[in-house]
C-alpha cells in the first residue's frame, strides 16, 4: 500500500510556481505617473495651468523654491503626449501639471521651514487662548479624581 501512495505523487520538479498563481486582474494606469526615483533628487508634479488658464504665478514661485522641470529624454519610461500649446515643450507635462525636480538638500531645508512655521503658529495660538485664562472659570480643569473601593453595604 505504501508502494502505491508513492508511485501517484507528481515528483517536485514537476511543481512550479507559476501554476499556483492568480490571474492578475487589470488595473486603469495612473494619471500621473511616478517617474524612476534617482538618488539625491525628489520629485514633485507642479500646477502650471488651471482650468486651460495659464498659472504662471504659481509656477514662477516653485522655480524661484528651487523646482527644475523635468526634461521628457531623461524619463524615456513616461514618455506621453504633452499638454498642446504647452509653454514646457520638451518636458513632461499631463493635464496641466508639470513633472519638476529638486535636490533632496533643498527639499529638506524647505520642509524644516515649514514644519517650524506650523510650530510657531501653534504656539502662538495656546499662547493667545492662555493668555485670557480667568482663575474664576479656569480653561483646564486640571482637576485629579481619586477612585476608592468600598467596603459594599454595612450589615445592620
Amino acid at each position: 500500500m505504501a508502494d502505491i501512495a508513492a508511485d501517484e505523487r507528481t515528483p517536485r520538479e514537476t511543481d512550479s510556481r507559476e501554476a499556483g498563481e492568480r490571474e492578475k486582474s487589470w488595473e486603469p494606469p495612473q494619471v500621473l505617473p511616478d517617474p524612476a526615483p534617482q538618488d539625491g533628487w525628489v520629485f514633485r508634479w507642479i500646477r502650471t495651468s488651471i482650468m486651460g488658464n495659464q498659472d504662471n504665478v504659481n509656477a514662477s514661485k516653485r522655480f524661484r523654491e528651487g523646482w527644475e522641470p523635468v526634461r521628457a529624454e531623461d524619463h524615456p519610461e513616461m514618455m506621453m503626449a504633452s499638454d498642446r500649446g504647452s509653454d514646457y515643450a520638451g518636458n513632461i507635462e499631463v493635464g496641466g501639471l508639470l513633472l519638476c525636480k529638486t535636490s533632496e538638500e533643498n527639499y529638506k531645508a524647505r520642509s524644516e521651514y515649514f514644519a517650524n512655521l506650523a510650530r510657531q503658529q501653534h504656539e502662538s495660538v495656546n499662547h493667545n487662548f492662555m493668555r485670557e485664562d480667568d482663575p474664576r472659570m479656569p480653561k483646564l480643569n486640571e482637576s485629579s479624581t481619586r477612585v476608592t473601593f468600598g467596603g459594599g453595604a454595612k450589615p445592620t
